[in-house]
């Protein structure tokens, strides 16, 4: 399960960096999901923003999850 949250927590964080560098360099055009989602319409900065904290929050919290 400690895996499971780490590996979640990181592909969040992962996404939340590559939307981020995606908004402010136009780097990651492909690999971005943000800029997909239809429902985001003009807010994916702060989505990303949201994505790479809630990701490092997943990634802290794992270490209280019992193997």
């Amino acid at each position: 399960m400690k895996k499971l949250c780490e590996t979640v927590g990181f592909l969040l964080f992962v996404q939340g960096v590559a939307g981020l560098l995606h908004e402010w360099l136009d780097w990651f055009r492909f690999f971005s999901v943000v800029r997909r989602l239809p429902l985001v319409g003009g807010h994916s900065l702060s989505v990303c923003v949201v994505l790479v904290v809630t990701g490092a929050a997943v990634m802290v919290a794992s270490d209280a999850v019992k193997e």
